[in-house]
């Protein structure tokens, strides 16, 4: 794992602008030097290294590009579902203010692991409270990067919110969370606030044909398709996808995805809805267990492919608002580990009871 490289206690850099790392352990994502192209993992090796190489979010990566570059920047509170570029911007925006001083001038933690009010107390306020690290021709402000700040206590939030005002003047604090719900008003109101979207197929698209043509991989039209159909707006997701999918294939096809994934083929969720819909109970029963068994299938996941294509079909709104909570109760007692031969047996049920609705209808 990465080291988070901080530079304490500084009175005036080095004349030799070797920096002088403390060993402490970053339990966070990696921070990556520009330029680094060593990382095996390719959410790493292509994450953007600049504002502008930002696949997404336009709007909001002008905004904070101004701010940077008017040395205007405020404390940021950036939330929003994973995989939507919130870290890689703040990085970004860390290397065009420091440069090659990148490391010296952020601290770099990941709440979920570092989560107490000792780390508020300790690392946080301590790299905070020493003298900004000067070079060219001015001082800049230091960056504090909490990621996953939505996992922090209630008594290490309160006890940041003091930080960030005692500290304002040398350090400028970049939180990160996906439910923005779970960090307190008093934090949420000393941050500029900025949700990231998940990210349009279009982006996710054209960032997986940089990619593929930087790494010289044989993809079909289908396998990119698949690729961002079950990447849902995380580009994070679709590079891990493309990545395994590489290793275990030399030509990545949507079937070559899906089976990497363990996710059902649409023609196989196609198939099992035709059997739902039509078939008896103990035809259904046999064969979607037997196609389950077959492919390895997790009755989970047909059960929300199935979902989303119950939204695609025509049948009255009511009952597809029924057949869509019994199948969201199914998935819930599922989770609960409760029997897939049973859960199995609730979801035809389901469907026969909602065919039977749409004939009655249909007379």
């Amino acid at each position: 794992m990465a080291e988070t490289i901080s530079l304490m206690d500084v009175d005036e850099p080095d004349n030799d602008n070797i920096p002088r790392p403390i060993t402490k352990p970053n339990k966070g994502k990696n921070v990556v030097v520009p330029g680094d192209g060593k990382s095996g993992l390719w959410v790493e090796k292509y994450r953007p290294q600049s504002l502008a190489d930002v696949a997404a979010h336009r709007d909001i990566i002008d905004t904070i590009d101004r701010l940077t570059s008017e040395n205007k920047l405020p404390h940021l509170l950036l939330y929003g579902p994973p995989g939507t570029g919130k870290t890689s911007t703040i990085l970004a925006v860390a290397r065009k203010l420091y440069g090659n001083q990148f490391h010296n001038m952020i601290l770099e933690l990941n709440a979920s692991d570092e989560r107490g009010i000792d780390v508020v107390r300790q690392q946080i306020q301590d790299f905070a409270s020493t003298q900004s690290f000067s070079f060219g021709s001015k001082a800049h402000v230091k960056l504090v990067l909490l990621d996953e700040a939505d996992a922090m206590t209630k008594d290490a939030q309160f006890a940041l919110r003091r930080v960030i005002e005692k500290y304002t003047k040398s350090t400028r604090f970049a939180l990160i969370c996906n439910n923005v719900n779970k960090v307190i008003s008093a934090l949420q109101s000393r941050c500029t606030r900025f949700r990231f979207a998940p990210l349009d197929s279009i982006h996710v698209s054209e960032r997986l044909k940089h990619v593929i043509e930087a790494e010289g991989l044989d993809v079909t039209e289908s396998g990119l398709a698949a690729l961002v159909r079950l990447s849902t707006g995380d580009m994070r997701k679709a590079l891990n996808i493309l990545q395994s999918t590489h290793m275990a294939s030399p030509q990545i096809t949507e079937e070559a995805v899906y089976l990497c994934t363990g996710n059902p083929l649409p023609k196989d969720i196609e198939q099992i809805s035709h059997w739902l819909l039509n078939e008896t109970f103990a035809t259904s029963f046999s064969r979607i267990s037997e196609i389950k068994t077959r492919k390895g299938l997790a009755l989970v996941d047909i059960i929300r492919e199935v979902t989303m294509f119950v939204f695609r079909i025509k049948m009255p709104a009511d009952v597809r608002v029924q057949l869509i909570n019994d199948m969201a109760d199914i998935e819930y007692r599922l989770s609960f580990g409760c029997s897939d031969k049973l859960q199995l047996g609730s979801l035809i049920a389901s469907f026969t009871k909602a065919r039977s609705a749409l004939v009655a209808a249909a007379k």
